[in-house]
């Protein structure tokens, strides 16, 4: 029993570099993980109300770090999981250049397309909360193609198209309250 111990002790002790080695290899690539960001708001704070209904109703700025070089387009999906008849979409968008840093206000980069939001339109609709404080998502994925969708192309139907093609993703969270 005593020479069984043993060799689980060694073993163990054997296992701890390779261990660490896995940890910090797993640290190191979530920093250089794609990243979504926005100077207009923080992550899971309030977005300002220039952005929603009750203001221009524009989209806000996004910043775009990391992105892998293996990616030949990025897709964006803004939707609010809060809302009570479900996830309630706020903006779809595909082709967005992998070179693309940063996504201007209220503007869309060149060769990137918009899809149908749930406002039955395409574009960006912002954040129009009929009750309480709702949390909105803006999932960024970096795919290892470009998408040939037509311009009624839904949430569902973006997903359905890039689930096989995602290289890296990340989401930025804001939140919003009607005064």
């Amino acid at each position: 029993m005593a020479v069984k111990q043993g060799h689980i002790v060694r073993a163990f002790f054997l296992l701890i570099p390779f261990i660490a080695v896995h940890i910090l290899y797993a640290e190191a690539f979530a920093m250089d993980a794609i990243k979504i960001s926005s100077t207009a708001f923080t992550q899971n704070g309030s977005i300002p109300a220039k952005y929603t209904c009750d203001g221009l109703d524009v989209s806000p700025p996004l910043m775009i770090e990391n992105i892998p070089p293996e990616a030949k387009s990025l897709a964006l999906i803004v939707d609010d999981p809060d809302a009570s008849a479900g996830a309630w979409v706020h903006w779809v968008v595909w082709n967005i250049g992998p070179s693309v840093k940063e996504i201007k206000e209220n503007s869309l980069p060149p060769g990137a397309q918009e899809g149908m939001s749930d406002f039955r339109k395409r574009g960006y609709g912002g954040p129009c909360p009929p009750g309480g404080t709702h949390r909105y998502f803006f999932k960024l994925y970096a795919l290892d193609t470009t998408l040939t969708l037509g311009p009624n192309t839904t949430k569902a139907l973006l997903e359905q198209a890039i689930k096989k093609h995602i290289v890296a993703q990340n989401e930025l969270i804001g939140r919003y309250q009607r005064k």
